[in-house]
């Protein structure tokens, strides 16, 4: 019966990862479970029964009536979505619910951020007491959990539109992380307010920067001292392409501790000619690459039928 049940608690993990990140219903692994159930001798049936019949509690009136409540309630614009880590712990963020909001994508998670922040884990020695930038975090998925699971010394997040900046920073609260400096803007500053919150604080130094592709300068950027610099799903309009291909140019002469930052990319190939103009346009400014090798484990609930890649760039 043991196997049974170790199985069962995988099939159930699934499942927990799924709804706790909100995702749709129909995503969750209902056919496993049909199979399962199909397959098991009953014994998988009779362990969800039996940890049902040792809770003795009735259903609550409140709870009906808090139910009752939320139906009829207004939709919200805005869901919290948590995320396993393997760890035990998890993380928290505060999301927008429709994929465009105020103008922007930002405001919600999407899969190649899981998938990086996957990989990030698997592969953590690369972050590990490392200086990490990464650019557009954002609400902070990758850089949460990287901050969390993979030692980083220090972690720059960075985006330019205000409103995701402002998520952001709630996120890195929500899960209780200190920031450097409230308004990094590409600059170290560090009030004494902010110093005296660090005291007592274990963690990576944690700071957000107000990062504009389009005026960025190199000295800027060399300001920020990255080890490794890294991105997710910020490959998917042609305009944007090209700005994001200025910033890699110039992050390509800056250097840390007398060596070229480690740069990595990771995108849903959605429309291949997007995907090719960024290798072409990598190729014009000297920048080579290559298609790092991955298993999708699915730590993190990302749709596994998607075309994710992540590039390391060679400069």
């Amino acid at each position: 019966m043991e196997p049974v049940r170790q199985d069962g608690r995988a099939l159930a993990l699934r499942f927990q990862a799924r709804f706790l990140a909100a995702r749709p219903l129909g995503s969750l692994p209902w056919a496993d479970l049909e199979q399962k159930l199909k397959n098991s001798d009953s014994l998988f049936l009779l362990d969800i029964l039996q940890k049902h019949e040792s809770t003795a509690a009735e259903p609550l009136d409140e709870l009906y009536e808090a139910l009752a409540d939320t139906l009829f309630k207004e939709e919200s614009t805005h869901c919290y979505k948590s995320y396993l880590l393997p760890t035990g712990e998890s993380i928290t963020l505060s999301e927008t619910v429709a994929i465009i909001s105020q103008g922007t994508t930002g405001l919600v998670t999407w899969d190649a951020a899981l998938y990086l922040a996957e990989w990030a884990i698997e592969n953590s020695t690369v972050l590990n007491n490392r200086t990490v930038l990464e650019l557009g975090s954002g609400i902070g998925l990758t850089g949460i959990v990287i901050s969390k699971a993979c030692n980083p010394k220090a972690y720059i997040f960075s985006d330019y539109h205000q409103c995701v900046l402002e998520q952001l920073k709630e996120n890195i609260y929500l899960n209780g992380f200190v920031l450097e400096s409230e308004d990094m803007n590409c600059t170290k500053m560090q009030s004494r307010d902010q110093t005296a919150k660090r005291v007592g604080f274990q963690g990576p130094k944690v700071a957000v920067a107000e990062l504009d592709w389009e005026s960025v300068t190199q000295e800027q950027l060399w300001e920020l001292h990255p080890d490794v610099v890294i991105a997710a799903d910020v490959v998917y309009d042609p305009e944007v392409t090209l700005s994001l291909i200025g910033v890699l140019q110039k992050l390509s002469a800056s250097k840390a501790n007398g060596k070229n930052p480690e740069i990595y990319i990771a995108f849903t190939i959605r429309n291949p000619d997007t995907y090719h103009l960024f290798q072409t346009e990598l190729g014009k400014v000297g920048i080579g690459w290559h298609v790092i090798p991955t298993e999708k484990k699915n730590l993190f609930p990302y749709d596994t039928h998607s075309d994710i890649t992540i590039l390391q760039l060679l400069l």
